[in-house]
């Protein structure tokens, strides 16, 4: 029998599980922007080539990608605090291992482990949050705070990442989390009491080894095209095997009873439109994200310290405008608050792609909180979007659709602006000039896509009870249909 949300303990006991999964999931987001501020360090010590740093980022961000939605599945069927403190024990075991990592091999691995502590951690402490609060407002609060640590995670990566480096260099920015995740693992075990849901669906263990194999095969060629050449017969090989593989998931996952993902939700176009444009989010952010303290410091001869500050404004633009992206979306409809934040995204790519290395900070800065803003205004109405599209028990499923979608993107974007900056250095330009390429498809991409949105996506409000997540994943679905519900009564 399923545990109660009173079984998770008194007020007291729920104030220290708040705090609990407020922390890991500061610790994951945390990961998400510290190792940008420190990629150039790693560059140097390490003495690796911009396909390194590809993988460093990539192979984190395609194991939370591919298993974000098992993680899910695993916290319900085998206990959310189970699954919720071996997330944390991996995540933070896999940190050690990073910072003792002698070679970008070794770093690789660890970062390997991480994404696969990441997916078990993120998805349990939000359906162990959700379980403790079942009145709704309070529970609203309770997520609320949980997101907020999120965006305060994000916030901190550039700075943090910026100082530890400059002083203790890279390794520092993993070992950050090993007093986080002791303390974690010390209270959870003591504090946290046990609740898992029986009915949740089996492991869906083809389609994710699958999925993890088959974008894991794109990505390889993606990223190792420019060094090995884009027709030699590796590469033409791992196109064609992650075609192969991707065609197979589509197979397995339509003949299953309880798919991992359930293709069938596609046939509703506002759940298409939504995911679609939030791999377009993922691919530009993150994409153009990686190479934000490249720049500072490669073409602007910023030192890592202070090339983490400049990059601020992209974090501080959608930590702000975030909170309220979904209340904007509930008073004005998805189609205005999402075509506006892709184009002003789009708008501030482009206008990154044409910085050199004489521009001045105060003609840079106002550009990357453009970038910020942009992108804040279409996560969570995205996400909201999709929820609205699917009945009210599916809503938790499609909120955790909703943020692989934007990580597959992450790990794509990653892949293939690198692949733009490494083939125009290979035809003879210079590191800025292929950055500058980089930017502009980034934003190229998005304005399409606005427009794309703008054309195509439902021209509709949240409606009351249309997305109340069953079992959330992600905290701008959450809060976006909390909002919508409140806003539409």
């Amino acid at each position: 029998m399923a545990s109660s949300p009173a079984a998770v303990g008194s007020r007291p006991n729920r104030a220290v599980l708040l705090t609990v999964t407020c922390l890991g999931q500061f610790m994951v987001l945390l990961d998400n922007t510290i190792v940008g501020a420190a990629l150039p360090d790693m560059q140097h010590r390490l003495h690796t080539q911009l396909t390194g740093l590809q993988w460093i980022v990539d192979a984190y961000v395609l194991l939370v990608a591919m298993l974000l939605l098992s993680g899910g599945v695993f916290a319900d069927r085998f206990g959310r605090k189970r699954v919720y403190l071996t997330g944390v024990a991996v995540f933070t075991a896999a940190s050690v291992l990073c910072s003792l990592a002698p070679s970008v091999g070794w770093l690789v691995s660890g970062r390997v482990l991480q994404g696969i502590g990441a997916a078990a951690l993120s998805p349990a402490s939000l359906a162990l949050l959700a379980a403790a609060y079942p009145v709704p407002q309070e529970r609203i609060k309770a997520i609320g705070l949980w997101a907020g640590f999120s965006g305060l995670g994000l916030a901190a990566g550039p700075v943090a990442g910026g100082v530890l480096t400059d002083v203790f260099g890279w390794p520092a920015i993993f070992l950050v989390n090993l007093p986080i995740g002791v303390v974690l693992l010390t209270v959870g075990l003591r504090s946290l009491e046990e609740a898992r849901n029986p009915s949740a669906p089996a492991i869906d263990v083809p389609g994710t080894v699958l999925s993890v194999l088959g974008v894991g095969a794109l990505t390889y060629g993606l990223i190792e095209g420019g060094a090995r050449g884009w027709t030699s017969p590796v590469i033409l090989g791992s196109f064609t095997a992650g075609v192969i593989l991707l065609a197979a998931f589509v197979a397995v996952e339509a003949r299953r009873s309880a798919p991992m993902l359930p293709l069938r939700l596609f046939r509703q176009r506002l759940f298409t439109v939504s995911n679609t444009a939030m791999v377009v989010v993922g691919f530009a952010l993150m994409g153009s994200s990686f190479f934000f303290s490249q720049f500072f410091v490669y073409v602007q001869g910023s030192s890592i310290l202070r090339a983490g500050l400049q990059t601020l404004p992209v974090s501080l633009g959608m930590v702000i405008v975030s909170p309220y992206a979904g209340r904007l979306a509930a008073r004005h409809g998805f189609r205005i608050v999402v075509t506006t934040g892709l184009a002003l995204a789009g708008l501030g790519l482009l206008a990154l792609g044409m910085v050199h290395a004489d521009t001045g900070y105060g003609n840079v800065w106002w550009r990357l909180g453009v970038v910020g803003i942009g992108f804040a205004l279409t996560m969570s109405p995205l996400t909201g979007a999709a929820i609205q599209a699917v009945s009210p028990q599916e809503g938790g499923l499609a909120s955790g659709i909703s943020s692989t979608t934007r990580q597959i993107g992450a790990v794509l974007g990653v892949a293939v602006l690198g692949a733009i900056v490494r083939t125009r250095q290979s035809g003879g330009a210079s590191f800025g000039s292929g950055l500058n390429s980089a930017f502009l498809a980034a934003g190229a991409v998005t304005l399409a896509t606005a427009v794309f949105t703008g054309l195509w996506l439902a021209r509709s409000k949240p409606a009351e009870g249309s997305a109340a997540p069953h079992r959330p994943t992600d905290p701008d679905a959450v809060t976006t249909s909390n909002e919508a519900s409140a806003n539409s009564r």
